[in-house]
């Protein structure tokens, strides 16, 4: 039990350092340095860790494509106190310079300072405020201002001394910027608040339940379901009293989600945020994950066997038969072994699709939900032996389960397919094609279900159970409403799963006849009409390039709606096709706006002249995915997709950015305060 619960420590403990605070990367320690009786300098010293760097009081961000923020005073002068010029850095600054422009920042350790002439006798306190961005390979922290107070003694006025330094001052109401913060080492009360890195809890959740429905599949499957009866039977004799039964029942259970979830954070811990995105669309990774899919699916068809070696499960049992809480935790492990041959293509299913989120959390969330769904059932059938009577024989209907798992995985790999080819720029995979393999795969599950197909293993449907009956009738009703989409149908059940429209053979204007775009047909569209293209249903055109989008942006006087997307990204295929052409967003998106959306996992190469390495990426820039994966962790602080924000041409930011938002009234809002902010 000590091992065991050292280990869920230890998980514990790796879930609380992913999400971690500015303070864990940054000590501040701030002092008067005296001049004369009548001048100081408030100098902020900043220890910058774990390989972060600041920004420099003379880093410009429209120098660097606003990328950087410089580390801001804002002190304000009163009768007792006024500034000498502005804000300095103790020592010269590093000086990065690539296609974005010149960054000067400081690393390990950064001093700044700001002169002040005291006009008062009186002891008394400067209040101010301090913001500052720092940043490492894996992305930026922009902490909210902070507030700190620097005490004043000991100092004489320079209104009645004649040692007045030959500077000229400021207006006492000017606010300074700087890359560090002040105090003294007597008084300092700084608000400790937590990074405010933006999260995706709906993803998040969407990705527990998605993992626990996996869960259940799972159990209903040929390696799952028979190894209930015995679990339990296992429990109920080996425990002398009900009472140990049940602790070991929930030893069990616990150890199942402690496995599950230690993958999903090894997962995530070897590939980190851009990895797991780069593996969701490296064209090499597809095309075998395309194939092992396809490998899980024929053998969940009956026409082989998948297994671990014999020797892992061998040793594992071993180390079950150990007894005490140390075997029940292997026997979990063996569990997932025995179980792999069917649980394997589920789990992965659940991994690859998680690692399109790009966040740390989602892959063992979505693991913690697959192992709950495991966990459940065994721990409260061994609590309730007696339940095991209302359990389902096992026989033919396992092995239908595994079949329909099988033409999934088909349909699941056509996915995989399709991603690489719309990173890519292949247009082999299209719409049409997409839509119609699925039409195919559950036209026949519905056959299948109904009895009329049989593949190896199956027995003979004599009956059709009204259960079966109604899976075959969903499976034949979906088939149905897939063949209307090959003609252009929106299908909204596989929004983002799917191809968008506007990637079929000739973007619909077949079936709709081209849909008005709302751009006003002039110059300035025939200058830059080359560079939008259509998304969505196809009326709403958006650029993919950054410079080209605001260059129109500022001829057609508009603010920007920034769109960090993916071509493997499924909420951002939902937004476009239900958010964006909805008739209340529609309008304002083609009259009010310049659309700008920018692809993280987009392989096109780049130039080698523009390919270069990335501190905040941890690797080259090699194509134009990573280009702009560079750009959203450097100035939102953040690898989400979709992810939302408003500028203006300028790349100012007019509202805070949102992630996937399917309510219609809350991006309605959003948008509105963007466009208000923009006219002021």
């Amino acid at each position: 039990m000590r091992y065991f619960l050292s280990t869920c420590l230890l998980l514990l403990s790796l879930a609380t350092f992913a999400q971690g605070s500015w303070q864990d990367h940054i000590k501040w320690k701030f002092s008067l340095e005296k001049i004369d009786s009548s001048h100081a300098y408030i100098v902020g010293k900043a220890t910058l860790l774990n390989h972060f760097h600041i920004f420099s009081v003379n880093h410009d961000p429209k120098k660097a494509d606003f990328t950087g923020t410089p580390t801001t005073f804002d002190i304000k002068a009163n009768k007792n106190f006024k500034l000498i010029g502005k804000l300095k850095d103790g020592s010269a600054p590093k000086k990065f310079v690539d296609e974005l422009g010149e960054q000067l920042y400081f690393e390990g350790n950064a001093t700044f300072k700001q002169q002040i002439e005291i006009l008062s006798n009186e002891v008394f306190s400067i209040p101010f405020t301090y913001s500052f961005q720092i940043c490492d390979a894996a992305g930026c922290i922009f902490p909210p201002a902070q507030d700190v107070t620097v005490k004043i003694t000991g100092y004489k006025s320079a209104l009645s001394s004649a040692n007045v330094p030959q500077e000229t001052p400021q207006d006492t109401s000017t606010t300074t910027t700087s890359s560090g913060d002040n105090n003294t080492g007597d008084t300092m009360d700084q608000k400790e608040e937590k990074d405010k890195v933006p999260n995706k809890p709906n993803t998040l959740w969407w990705t527990f339940w998605a993992g626990f429905g996996g869960g259940l599949f799972a159990l209903l499957t040929p390696c799952m379901f028979p190894m209930i009866p015995m679990t339990v039977t296992f429990f109920t004799k080996q425990s002398k009293t009900r009472a140990e039964g049940i602790i070991k029942a929930l030893v069990y259970g616990v150890s199942i989600v402690v496995i599950y979830v230690t993958s999903g954070i090894l997962f995530t811990a070897v590939l980190g945020t851009t990895g797991l995105n780069d593996l969701s669309t490296n064209i090499w990774m597809n095309l075998v994950f395309f194939a092992i899919f396809m490998v899980f699916a024929f053998s969940f068809l009956g026409a082989f066997e998948i297994q671990l070696p014999s020797k892992w499960v061998n040793k594992m049992d071993k180390q079950a038969d150990r007894g005490g809480y140390i075997g029940i935790f292997f026997m979990a492990f063996t569990l997932g072994l025995v179980s792999f041959s069917c649980t394997g293509p589920i789990i992965g299913s659940l991994l690859v699709t998680a690692s399109t989120t790009g966040s740390y959390l989602t892959p063992a969330m979505g693991m913690g939900g697959f192992s709950l769904a495991l966990a459940i059932p065994f721990t409260l059938f061994a609590i309730f032996p007696s339940w095991l009577n209302s359990l389902p024989q096992s026989g033919g209907w396992l092995n239908s389960v595994k079949v329909v798992l099988g033409l999934l995985e088909i349909a699941l790999a056509m996915k995989f397919l399709s991603a690489v080819d719309m990173a890519y720029h292949w247009d082999i995979l299209s719409r049409e094609w997409f839509v119609g393999s699925w039409f195919v795969i559950f036209m026949i599950m519905g056959l299948y279900l109904l009895g009329k197909i049989r593949f190896a293993h199956d027995s003979p449907v004599e009956k059709l159970s009204v259960p079966r009956f109604m899976f075959a009738f969903v499976a034949l009703v979906f088939s149905v409403y897939l063949f209307t989409g090959m003609f252009g149908h929106p299908l909204k059940l596989i929004d983002g799963i799917a191809p968008p429209r506007t990637h079929s053979e000739d973007n619909f204007r077949f079936n709709n006849g081209g849909l008005d775009t709302g751009v006003k047909q002039d110059s300035i569209t025939d200058k830059y009409s080359s560079d939008m293209h259509p998304v969505g249903d196809g009326s709403i055109l958006v650029f993919h390039d950054l410079y080209k989008g605001r260059a129109y942006a500022k001829e057609r006087n508009l603010p920007i709606l920034m769109d960090f997307t993916g071509h493997a990204c499924q909420n951002c295929r939902k937004t476009e096709s239900t958010v964006w052409t909805n008739d209340e967003i529609r309008p304002l998106l083609q009259k009010s706006f310049v659309i700008v959306s920018l692809y993280v996992d987009d392989h096109q190469p780049l130039p080698e002249s523009e390919q270069r390495y990335s501190k905040e990426l941890g690797g080259k820039i090699r194509d134009v995915g990573n280009k702009w994966a560079e750009y959203e962790v450097i100035n939102y602080k953040s690898f989400q997709q979709p992810l939302y924000v408003v500028t203006d041409h300028e790349g100012k930011d007019l509202t805070e950015s949102i992630g996937y938002t399917p309510d219609i009234e809350s991006y309605k809002n959003f948008l509105l305060k963007g466009i208000r902010k923009f006219n002021q």
